[in-house]
């Protein structure tokens, strides 16, 4: 029995569809299936236990297994969310205009970079003693709209000073420019901030750091929408890689100038990541599913010289068809000296089998030379094509962003041109040494236009995300925000 037949998944990148329970094909818009006004959020544990239960493994193994509980919350929605383009009705991810979030609406940023050009940025750092004060990037941005209202939620990873590991943060917006972000740790269904932290399991692959990658939604017709987040762990095991490229190569990648004072980090360091699966049902409280690798990732880096033997990040998933799930990843390909895309498929999002690599560097000279990583492919409903969105490496180690297209999204993946659609910024401006960890939104409807989010850090080394936007539907070149307003 296949996970559609299982569950009756729906998903966005996964759009859930309750009465037909099968698949309706739609991109970042998100409509959890459930037609009540107000909807009980039950203790995720046995909730999705219960879903998991009925996802068979395909090999005649052990059903994955939740290994961590959460906070049983209770939340009511408000109802009738709709649109043209695609819906959310009902969604337990909501701001509760009661919580601590709202009243940091308007709390600053990190001033010291409003003296710099700001073009573009839409989420600073946070002010310097806080929880995301000292580093922000990996955003997975969705956007819900509504008869009378739209909203957009981000997933992010931060970090604050005096940690050497990286969190999952929930940021919240009307509009996808001007963003709430919210205190340390949420309490309730309805606050935003910090959502989740790295396992404290010692045998687990995500001991050290955590980020999101991308957030998909699955729905039965016995059980509420549930969030699948799928994320990558690192642990504290370095990997060694005996030719090492001209530029700094370091896994997970770090930005800020005091992590060179730190004594538990050394800029430069390589460690071993693995991408990981986590479930919610109000996209703020999170229970981890163990995979089939012993340290619960739900896939494992290549054996020997295969060109991903060195670790796996940044796995973004794309449903397919309701038993077709396909993963897109990088690793470093030492063989080859540089970076590079590579794919899996599965049956239910949990068990996956790989299919190689599909993308590498480009030619010489050009800005992705040295590799291509941090993959974001959305299916564009227009052209009947794929789009993905890459950080490409340069070889003095330079971050610009570019676009390649498929027709399938499988192994027949072709760039669109030599040069980036976006690309460093000049002179003082924030993003002005690199834009990297492209998310990419497709705004259906009268705009007929692309949103590009990304991460971006200056020559001091400090962090932001900022947002661009295609010249109509053509998404050969994109502009930064002009109006951008930072909070």
């Amino acid at each position: 029995m296949d996970v559609a037949a299982a569950t009756g998944i729906s998903s966005t990148n996964v759009l859930a569809s309750f009465a037909t329970a099968r698949m309706i094909n739609t991109t970042n818009l998100i409509q959890p299936a459930c037609s009540s006004a107000r909807l009980e959020v039950l203790a995720l544990h046995p909730a999705c236990r219960s879903i998991c239960r009925r996802v068979s493994s395909g090999h005649g193994g052990p059903f994955p297994r939740i290994r961590s509980t959460v906070f049983v919350t209770r939340c009511s929605t408000k109802p009738g969310i709709d649109s043209n383009s695609a819906i959310n009705k009902n969604t337990a991810i909501e701001v509760d205009s009661n919580s601590t979030a709202r009243h940091l609406a308007s709390s600053p940023g990190n001033q010291e970079l409003l003296s710099t050009c700001s073009r573009g940025l839409v989420f600073d750092l946070g002010p310097k003693e806080s929880w995301d004060g000292m580093e922000i990037g990996s955003p997975v941005v969705k956007r819900y709209i509504g008869d009378n209202e739209e909203r957009w939620y981000m997933w992010y990873h931060v970090r604050s000073n005096g940690k050497e590991s990286d969190s999952i943060g929930l940021a919240a917006s009307n509009n996808g420019i001007h963003w709430i972000r919210g205190g340390e740790n949420v309490r309730s269904c309805g606050d935003i901030g910090m959502v989740m932290t790295c396992s404290t399991n010692w045998w687990g692959f995500d001991t050290l750091s955590i980020r999101p990658s991308e957030m998909v939604i699955m729905s039965s017709p016995m059980y509420s929408s549930v969030y699948w987040l799928y994320y990558t762990g690192f642990t504290s095991e370095e990997v060694e890689i005996s030719e090492l490229p001209k530029f700094s190569l370091e896994n997970p990648e770090r930005f800020c100038s005091e992590d060179r004072k730190d004594g538990n980090y050394v800029k430069g360091k390589i460690f071993k990541s693995l991408p990981g699966l986590a479930c919610s049902q109000d996209g703020r409280h999170w229970a981890r599913i163990e995979g089939d690798h012993h340290s619960g990732a739900i896939l494992d880096v290549g054996t020997g010289k295969e060109w991903d033997s060195s670790f796996i990040a940044a796995p973004h998933v794309v449903v397919h068809d309701s038993d077709d799930l396909r993963m897109y990843y990088h690793s470093f390909d030492v063989k080859n000296g540089h970076f590079a895309v590579g794919m899996a498929r599965s049956r239910d999002g949990i068990r996956w089998v790989k299919l190689g690599k599909i993308m590498g560097g480009g030619s010489i000279g050009t800005f992705d030379e040295c590799g291509v990583k941090n993959a974001c492919v959305i299916r564009n409903r227009k052209e009947g094509n794929y789009l993905m969105a890459y950080e490409g490496v340069s070889a003095d180690g330079k971050r610009s962003i570019g676009l390649a297209e498929s027709p399938d999204g499988l192994k027949n993946w072709k760039k669109l041109q030599e040069q980036p659609v976006l690309k460093p910024s000049e002179d003082d401006g924030w993003d002005n040494q690199a834009v990297a960890s492209p998310c990419l939104v497709p705004m259906e409807g009268n705009l007929n236009e692309w949103r590009l989010y990304y991460v971006g850090f200056n020559q001091g080394e400090r962090t932001g995300i900022g947002m661009a936007v295609s010249e109509g539907s053509n998404v050969r070149s994109f502009r930064r925000w002009e109006n951008s307003l930072v909070r």
